[in-house]
């Protein structure tokens, strides 16, 4: 007697017809859980480290001001080189939005004069809020 191997005729296939669904599902979890940057970073600068940092829970009221490391300055995306521009502009988002919080991202080494005149702007378009962003220490 001969002894033969016994194939199963049984294909096995991955089955696919829920993969459809998943890859909706990942798409829609990505969707939602994905923040889009609202700025395009045009200057360069490093932040300064800070003892004590507290996060500002709301911010989509938090309108940001970059200070390069090269004198330049950021608001929204452009670059703002007289800083008499920020008093109509900010005064403008005031209005728009009455909670707004400034948040200056200043370079560790930029000098604190041109923090001072941004300040003085800032105070004449009545934007009072100013948050000065750090990054935590080690």
């Amino acid at each position: 007697m001969k002894f033969q191997k016994k194939s199963a005729n049984v294909k096995q296939e991955i089955p696919t017809a829920s993969m459809p669904d998943i890859i909706f599902m990942l798409l829609f979890f990505f969707m939602v859980t994905t923040t889009l940057r609202d700025t395009t970073l045009l200057v360069q600068f490093v932040l300064p480290n800070a003892k004590a940092i507290e996060k500002i829970d709301k911010k989509r009221f938090v309108s940001y001001i970059f200070v390069g490391n090269n004198d330049q300055i950021q608001v929204d995306d452009a670059i703002v080189d007289d800083l008499d521009v920020l008093v109509p502009v900010f005064s403008e988002k005031r209005r728009a939005i009455p909670q707004l919080i400034v948040s200056l991202r200043v370079d560790k080494e930029q000098k604190m004069g041109i923090v001072t005149d941004i300040q003085q702007r800032l105070r004449d378009a009545d934007a009072l809020r100013i948050n000065y962003s750090a990054k935590p220490e080690d």
